[in-house]
Formats: C-alpha cells, sequence, structure tokens
C-alpha cells in the first residue's frame, strides 16, 4: 500500500521513517507544518526533514507554507494549553489537506508522527484523523511512535545524525 507519512520534524520521525524504510514501505513523507512559527524555524525544520529523507532515501513532498490559514482557523484559542483545543483544530487542519492531496496524488492512506512527542495526545491525533479520513474517505493508518524500542531509537538517531531538535511544538500563539 502506498502511503504518505506526515511529519512535524525530523526529531519526532526519523526512528519511524528509517524502520518504514528498512521494511520496505511505499511511502513518502509529507511535510505540511503552516503552524510553524516564525517562517525561519519552519525552513529549517522542513531543510531537516528533507535531508532525513534523503539519507533514508525516501521521497520527500513539502506542501505550502499556509501560517496565515492556521492564524485564522485557531483565533481566538492563543491560551489553550498543549494538548487543548488548539491542538484539535491544528491536527484535524493538517492531516486533512494531506489526505486532500494524497486522494489527489494517487497515495491509498495517511499516517503521521504528529502524536510521537511526549508533550503530545496520540489519542487527540488520532481523534483528528478519523474525522478528517471520514470527510476525505481515504483511511488513516495509525502508527507507534513511541514503543517497541523506538523512543530510545528515535533519541539515539537524533545524536547519530545530529538532528536539529528544537525546543518547542512549533506554534507560537500570536
Amino acid at each position: 500500500m502506498r502511503f504518505l507519512l506526515l511529519s512535524c520534524c525530523a526529531p519526532c520521525s526519523c526512528a519511524v521513517i528509517k524502520l518504514l524504510a528498512e521494511e520496505g514501505q511505499d511511502f513518502a513523507v509529507v511535510f505540511y507544518n503552516p503552524n510553524i512559527r516564525p517562517e525561519q524555524e519552519y525552513r529549517k525544520r522542513a531543510d531537516e526533514n528533507k535531508r532525513l529523507c534523503t539519507l533514508y532515501d525516501v521521497p520527500f513532498i513539502e506542501l505550502e507554507y499556509d501560517n496565515e490559514r492556521w492564524c485564522k482557523l485557531t483565533a481566538g484559542l492563543e491560551n489553550e494549553p498543549e494538548r487543548g483545543k488548539r491542538c484539535d483544530v491544528c491536527f484535524y487542519m493538517r492531516l486533512k489537506r494531506v489526505m486532500e492531496y494524497a486522494k489527489d496524488n494517487g497515495f491509498e492512506a495517511v499516517a503521521s508522527v504528529l502524536g510521537v512527542s511526549r508533550y503530545k495526545d496520540l489519542a487527540q491525533v488520532n481523534r483528528a484523523a478519523a474525522k478528517a479520513s471520514a470527510e476525505v474517505g481515504i483511511p488513516y493508518l495509525e502508527i507507534e511512535g513511541r514503543k517497541g524500542g523506538r523512543q530510545e531509537l528515535r533519541a539515539q538517531l537524533i545524536k547519530e545524525l545530529a538532528l536539529y531538535n528544537q525546543t518547542y511544538c512549533g506554534c507560537k500563539p500570536r
């Protein structure tokens, strides 16, 4: 099955990308993160994700940087805590856009690493994905990025590959 893997950043996705590539999975990494601010930070993360994909010979797709749209959708949610309502909107927006891209470009499913960080709620990501999947008609593949030694592998790869490891999720509300 040919699928897209939505990546938020190289540190969160490195172990998953490495393992999927080693398994010979038919996938491409897609970078759609209009929540990342400022734009210079977005560029650093996109470039690092692309570098990681090149290392593992995985196709890399970068969609538009539409921070203005993200800001409009999350207006009024600036003071929400991590894992709050702003995250619901953000995950849904990004997953739906990637599913639309997948549908238009011959991919059969979408997966993500949006719930890999310990600061994120995997169930929240999966709920947003289920909603987007039902609307777009593209299946969502739930990927576990924390268990089964993946967290340890992730920490090892961050060091080994000297990955740029940011200090915040991406959104810095206005």
